[in-house]
């Protein structure tokens, strides 16, 4: 069987916040669009279903009227490049979209003025900004607006993103967020700084007292923390009401990892809910992907190390200076700072999750004994889990 792998990019809109994902699909010359189908119809079981949109993107010389063999999802967008629509194979795929009525994301290519015309109903237009330059992109998105909400894809730094704004698209796809922005700031700031205290307390198995008194130290820490526990992500029958009930229920090891994630909530980036909501898609993958590779025991490390991934970004310091006021884990540390150890090839395999290159990640995914379904399957679940988390 021909092995599809998935790559995702998030699709940011003007508040910075990710509001769908990009699947793309890479397929081998011999898969073809069977294999597509057969890959997306192995994933109804984990398919987030009732949640934010996912768009579906085939490579181009691939697609083919048998795409639509897939009974997509009602929150699944299929993207089609206008080309594919009048070419060779464009009756069939015309026919099959009029019976089964997918929802539809027109990639915008020379031929699109055309494909606008044949009767078709799009709900987005996709627009390469790697091939437009801004005045063009405004125009387009101005003169196409009747037809479909614009996307603009391929943004790749953070002032075009702000030009795509401009420009009157409703969200950039890309990860030009990931990037730390400006000069690295000199140290943490006070909220940090405390957050960073409470969690070497709770690292340490202090008195719950003590942990209690440095948490009153910042009301706004307790708030986000219990907002975190009792969120839908979590899953908890009851609801948590303070941190010492929080203690009793999770334990310090569980209770780590969610204290972990509110440095994330103390940045002052402007991006902050994008890459609040990578590193939780980050932070669940790598729990998911090591899952029977490693001791349960580590699975929390596993989650904290994905979590941590984008603080160089989040807080606007280095990471070694970031790691320098915490005491975490050597596992975690190399992993984070590029020194290998045993948690850094599933942070390599969550990082070319991003990167669009399909060879890279099969090659990951190989060296941990992971197959394409495992690994397409456990992309969903950390996607369901962050949408989940978010609030």
């Amino acid at each position: 069987m021909t092995e599809v792998y998935l790559s995702r990019q998030p699709l940011v809109n003007r508040q910075s916040r990710i509001i769908a994902t990009r699947l793309l699909l890479h397929l081998a010359a011999e898969g073809g669009m069977p294999a597509a189908v057969m890959a997306l119809d192995s994933l109804a079981g984990v398919w987030p279903t009732g949640g934010k949109p996912l768009f579906v993107s085939c490579p181009a010389a691939t697609i083919d009227a048998r795409l639509l063999d897939w009974l997509a999802p009602e929150n699944a967008t299929i993207e089609l490049p206008a080309a594919c629509l009048l070419g060779e194979h464009g009756p069939d795929l015309i026919a099959a979209i009029q019976t089964w009525q997918p929802t539809i994301c027109l990639q915008f290519d020379p031929q699109a003025t055309q494909a606008l015309s044949i009767g078709l109903q799009y709900r987005f237009i996709g627009f390469d900004a790697q091939s437009l330059s801004n005045a063009q992109l405004k125009l387009l998105a101005a003169r196409t607006k009747s037809y479909g909400m614009g996307i603009a894809f391929q943004v790749t730094t953070t002032a075009d993103f702000r030009a795509s704004m401009d420009a009157g698209v409703t969200a950039a796809a890309g990860w030009f967020f990931t990037t730390p922005s400006g000069i690295p700031a000199k140290t943490l700031s006070a909220s940090q700084a405390n957050i960073m205290r409470v969690l070497n307390l709770v690292r340490n198995n202090a008195e719950i007292r003590e942990i209690e008194a440095a948490l009153k130290q910042d009301v706004a820490i307790s708030y986000r923390l219990l907002r975190y526990i009792n969120s839908a992500g979590f899953g908890l029958s009851c609801e948590i009401q303070s941190f010492r009930h929080a203690v009793t229920m999770l334990g310090y090891d569980k209770l780590n990892r969610w204290l972990s994630l509110l440095l994330a909530t103390a940045s002052k980036d402007p991006m902050a809910p994008a890459l609040m909501h990578t590193a939780l898609v980050r932070a669940r993958l790598m729990e998911l992907l090591a899952a029977g590779l490693v001791d349960k025991s580590e699975y929390d490390n596993l989650f904290i190390t994905g979590a941590f991934s984008l603080l160089d970004a989040l807080l606007g310091l280095g990471m070694e200076k970031i790691l320098d006021a915490m005491r975490l884990p050597e596992p975690i540390s190399d992993a984070l700072l590029g020194n290998g150890g045993r948690y850094r090839p599933f942070l390599d395999l969550a990082l070319a999750s991003e990167a669009g290159d399909g060879r890279a990640i099969a090659e990951q995914a190989a060296m941990l004994g992971l197959t394409a379904a495992q690994f397409n399957s456990a992309q969903l679940q950390a996607l369901a889990f962050a949408d989940a988390m978010e609030f």
